[in-house]
């Protein structure tokens, strides 16, 4: 062992907002786009907060041409007077000091998402610059701060009419690996907050492309259920609203089913997204269960029925959004991903079973569409039940427990090894020869895929082109699915490089999206990008991924001599020619395939596979030129 002492002088104690800078993750996700954006969230939480307490109904956020982002609001204005004990502007302290604000008085904000007071003062933080400007009392309060540290006192710097606050700032490149911010990504969450708090108007500028989105929403949490719902065919015009509250507690909920059989549940507390449920989703799941369960047994709908509906089969093809508000949340983590009051879950359930008794009640059409629903998914799950039972006894009769056609790799560590998932017999077979053997998989694909965006999971494991999917990669499907179980680091769809190529890629993302969507959601998807010319001159021989690059080629090499061999495909490759251009590691191109936010995939899946054509066809007109499909 090394001789090495551990003595008070290795015990490092960071002060104010060093650890913040020191590790960024713990407090915003990560450096990624994903933290950057958190920044811009941050500031705008305080600002809803204020909304929430009756104090703002209009915020502004501006992306400015000079790297910065300004959040703008018309609430009361962060206090600017010294604070009594800290001997500085209470401004500066909610700047600058961690676990500081007026989130902790329950007198200044009933409710409130930013519930551990280190929200502004991170990005204050994280930032290169940051300026703060007040307006209060008919005077513009000013100060300025460098990477957390006051650079100026506050300061008067002018007279105004106006009320609220401006924080304005760069993010710190030395910290964040992207340092630009997206309109779309930032229109996603806002849009969010003006469905989760009707009436309030969020405006998101972009100056650098001079574009700019308002939001608006007077019908709240049923407009944003209506707005996902958009391209399906709904079984109820109008969705179910119900609102409930007790002591400091307030929560809604809106409710609609579709013809799919997709679940689409977003739970919100305190207009954070919580993304890993909690307590508040239980107590709904658990209610919704119960009530329909109880019309069913009412009804006397399940004479002939050998099995009965569990909660799965109630919430297949559910939309719905539940928002609660509370005085005192508890989150799991400064993330906020899950809600840990246990209360709410018995609060809730209660008021929204009794709420659907009485609609269930008053609405029998509605009532019995969801029970037959509920029903037909349960026949589903059984026959599911059976479809896997006969996959597991077909699988290991047939080859212990991989399909036939599946050229594995030898290394057994499933972190160091990749599969391809190869359109067409003629390509698998080249890829099988062109491969490293020792951690590529191969295995080739053919027919028409199935389109599992309008398939019941029992269709699914019943189709012969996706169980050599399922069985190849180990990790089951559906609510069954374990990533831990995952055979590959890796899985490689590769498809040719035209219009037939691009839509089993999209029939394999959806069904990877609706029934394994962990693989997505941990970046485990890629998607390979094969040449479509091969350029030679003598020796020398380039490939090209486009048109584009086909042409600066042939003015680098010029027309002498030169010819040019264009793939209509993958099968017209050599083993030789896959390896080099699309399965080495060291020269080939992957695409990533990440969930940046569900809500919008899901919308995107149900427009590019859905039953609904013009959504499709408007898609399409709208983003044909930014394709870069070779047909």
């Amino acid at each position: 062992m090394a001789n090495s002492k551990y003595t008070a002088k290795n015990i490092k104690v960071l002060k104010g907002l060093e650890a913040v800078r020191k590790r960024p993750a713990m407090y915003i996700g990560g450096t990624t786009e994903r933290g950057l954006h958190h920044l811009v969230y941050e500031v705008v939480d305080n600002s809803i907060d204020e909304a929430l307490a009756g104090h703002c109904d209009r915020i502004e956020i501006i992306i400015h041409e000079n790297g910065w982002v300004s959040v703008i609001d018309n609430g009361r204005g962060i206090p600017v007077e010294m604070h009594k004990t800290e001997k500085i502007p209470a401004v500066q302290v909610v700047m600058t000091v961690l676990h500081a604000g007026g989130k902790f008085d329950d007198k200044s904000y009933k409710v409130s998402g930013g519930l551990h007071g280190v929200g502004v003062s991170v990005v204050n933080a994280l930032a290169e610059q940051l300026e703060v400007e007040i307006f209060k009392d008919g005077k513009i309060y000013h100060q300025a701060y460098a990477k957390g540290i006051p650079q100026t006192e506050v300061e008067v710097i002018g007279k105004t009419k106006k009320r609220g606050t401006k924080v304005s700032f760069i993010p710190d490149h030395s910290i964040f690996e992207v340092t630009e911010f997206n309109f779309d990504y930032l229109s996603t969450r806002l849009r969010e907050l003006a469905f989760l708090n009707k009436g309030i108007l969020i405006t998101l500028t972009d100056e650098k492309v001079n574009k700019t989105h308002e939001f608006q929403y007077e019908g709240g949490i049923n407009s944003f259920v209506a707005y996902l719902n958009e391209n399906k065919k709904v079984l109820f015009t109008e969705p179910i609203y119900i609102t409930g509250k007790k002591e400091n507690t307030e929560f809604e909920v809106s409710i609609q089913y579709n013809e799919g059989f997709q679940e689409i549940i977003s739970s919100f507390a305190n207009n954070i997204h919580t993304i890993e449920g909690g307590t508040h989703l239980s107590g709904f799941k658990s209610a919704l269960t119960r009530a329909v369960n109880a019309y069913i047994k009412n009804a006397s709908l399940l004479k002939n029925e050998k099995v009965s509906p569990g909660g799965s089969d109630i919430r297949e093809g559910i939309t719905a959004v539940v928002s609660v508000k509370l005085g005192d949340p508890q989150f799991e983590g400064q993330t906020k991903t899950k809600l840990q009051n246990s209360d709410i879950e018995g609060i809730i359930n209660s008021i929204v079973y009794e709420k659907l008794m009485e609609f269930f009640e008053e609405h029998p059409k509605e009532a019995k569409h969801i029970a037959v629903k509920a029903i037909l998914g349960a026949r589903s799950r059984e026959a599911a039940r059976k479809a896997r039972e006969l996959t597991r006894r077909k699988s290991v009769l047939e080859s212990g427990s991989l399909p036939g056609k599946l050229a594995d790799c030898s290394i057994q560590d499933p972190s160091q090894t990749e599969i391809f998932l190869v359109e067409g017999d003629s390509a698998g077979g080249s890829a099988k020869m062109g491969r490293d053997r020792t951690f590529q998989a191969i295995l080739p694909l053919w027919g028409k895929m199935l389109n599992t965006e309008k398939a019941r999971i029992d269709k699914v494991l019943n189709n012969d082109k996706i169980q050599p999917v399922i069985l190849a990669l180990g990790a089951g499907i559906g609510e069954e699915f374990d990533i831990s179980r995952l055979r590959y680091n890796k899985v490689v769809i590769m498809a040719d490089a035209d219009v037939d190529g691009q839509h089993i890629a999209t029939l394999l993302l959806t069904f990877f999206f609706r029934y394994m969507r962990p693989l997505v959601e941990y970046g485990h998807i890629y998607i390979a990008k094969p040449p479509l010319f091969l350029v030679k001159k003598g020796n020398s021989k380039r490939y090209a991924f486009s048109d584009k690059e086909r042409d600066e080629l042939m003015r680098e090499m010029g027309n002498r001599g030169l010819h040019i061999q264009r793939y209509k495909g993958l099968g017209e490759m050599n083993a030789d020619q896959l390896w080099e251009t699309t399965l080495d590691p060291e020269k080939r191109i992957l695409t990533s395939v990440r969930i940046d936010d569900a809500i919008e995939a899901d919308r995107m899946f149900t427009i590019l596979m859905g039953d609904d054509v013009e959504p499709r066809r408007e898609f399409i007109e709208k983003n044909a030129q930014y394709a870069e499909i070779d047909v």
